[in-house]
């Protein structure tokens, strides 16, 4: 049962997605006037419950299909910089960001709504996990629209692998990461927070898909070249080298260091993270928490000490509000010399230099060389990724440069990448 506490938890405003929630409030109108939840009381039979769930979809249908010409009202306002009003749909959800490609939410929904039956409850409306699927849908469908994806990014932990855990050579996500397209495979990059500076870590998270990439015989060497991971949000880079013990082997920052990236003042990064550092260990005194304090050349964070001790969800939260706010009002923060990231691990609390914008930008840079512009562009990029709240979350800071799908296990992972290689037409055994 859901406790009031949980309840209330949820309502926090940096627990939540108002583009999802705004979704949610249109849908609760047709739930209440056509689910008639009084037909399950009053056995008036199986033709009047099919009624109620024809009812049910269409509205639902017809919703759907209005927020879509709403997105297509927004992304002709944000294409045309002449124009300095905001869209309607702007006003209605201030957070709103951009869109690189229109979203089917009606087909989408008419798709989620055959496996999840969403139509057919009556007591139970549609809920933030069936309009973030919708949505997952309805850019997996616009991204594989004419085969023009040509980037995946995917973060680590509970993305490709339980939280804390490995990517298994058993992992279901192998054989279809590696089929995801049309021979030869979309470039797929892995953007993850873990900021190790050797090979040998990342092989040891990751050690099912190198393993499987290394001795797949579908695979031609150009083609096993299609992967790099890019670790600790966009501080290292390592491409896939099959004569290196793990796989990998790291590229150095001149051959993939952005002009951008390059302009940061190593002065300017120190100073950052001596404030996070100070703000994290104010953190650790003042909520009595059970951590010790790890600092690295990108990076800084608390992790638990001893490993087995648990730090509340909301001490870790509270731990991200406030050094983010430090980081915030500081000097160098105010300047905004250097982009950085502070989020909640669920098991730490962590801040790096950059962020996973500049990761994907990375990839999508590394891949992208020989297009116009040099870049794959945002429109046929789809990062993958479970953490997309507004505050302490790393994956959010990606919708700014590639289409985005919101995933909250492995096992999600594994039915989107169903689902686009059944759009893509090439859907693995």
């Amino acid at each position: 049962m859901t406790s009031r506490y949980r309840v209330e938890y949820a309502l926090k405003t940096h627990r939540r997605d108002q583009f999802i929630e705004w979704i949610k409030g249109l849908l609760a109108v047709p739930f209440v006037l056509y689910s008639q939840p009084q037909g399950v009381f009053e056995g008036k039979g199986m033709s009047s419950n099919a009624q109620a769930c024809e009812e049910a979809h269409r509205r639902y249908s017809e919703i759907f299909h209005d927020v879509e010409l709403m997105i297509d009202d927004h992304i002709a306002h944000q294409n045309d910089p002449a124009n300095p009003f905001p869209s309607k749909l702007k006003l209605l959800v201030p957070p709103l960001g951009i869109f690189f490609t229109r979203l089917p939410l009606e087909a989408a929904f008419k798709y989620q709504d055959s496996k999840r039956h969403i139509s057919s409850r009556r007591f139970v409306s549609p809920s933030f996990n069936d309009v973030r699927l919708i949505l997952n849908s309805a850019q997996v469908m616009a991204v594989t629209t004419g085969g023009n994806l040509q980037l995946a990014t995917f973060d680590g932990d509970v993305t490709l692998y339980d939280d804390g855990q490995s990517l298994e050579p058993t992992s279901p996500i192998i054989p279809r990461i590696i089929g995801t397209s049309p021979s030869p495979p979309s470039p797929i990059g892995i953007v993850t927070a873990a900021g190790y500076t050797t090979a040998d870590k990342y092989y040891a998270r990751l050690h099912g898909l190198l393993d499987a990439i290394a001795t797949s015989p579908a695979l031609t060497p150009s083609q096993r070249q299609s992967l790099i991971i890019m670790g600790g949000e966009a501080n290292y880079l390592f491409e896939f080298a099959p004569s290196s013990p793990d796989l990998l082997a790291p590229v150095p920052l001149v051959r993939w260091l952005t002009p951008e990236m390059a302009a940061w003042d190593e002065g300017d990064i120190a100073e950052l993270l001596d404030v996070a550092e100070a703000a994290l260990r104010d953190c650790i005194a003042t909520l009595r928490l059970p951590a010790t304090l790890l600092r690295k050349d990108r990076a800084v964070g608390i992790v638990a000490e001893p490993p087995s001790a648990r730090i509340p969800r909301e001490s870790l939260e509270e731990t991200v509000l406030v050094v983010q706010k430090m980081l915030e009002v500081s000097r160098v923060g105010r300047q905004r010399r250097v982009p950085f990231c502070a989020f909640n691990g669920g098991r730490d609390v962590f801040v790096d230099i950059g962020d996973k914008s500049w990761g994907v930008a990375v990839c999508q840079r590394w891949f992208g060389g020989g297009l116009p512009g040099g870049m794959i562009p945002g429109d046929r990029t789809l990062h993958v990724g479970d953490q997309f709240l507004s505050a302490g979350a790393n994956d959010f800071r990606a919708r700014s440069v590639g289409t985005t799908a919101w995933i909250a296990s492995p096992t999600e992972t594994v039915d989107l990448l169903d689902e686009l290689a059944e759009l893509m037409g090439t859907k693995t055994s």
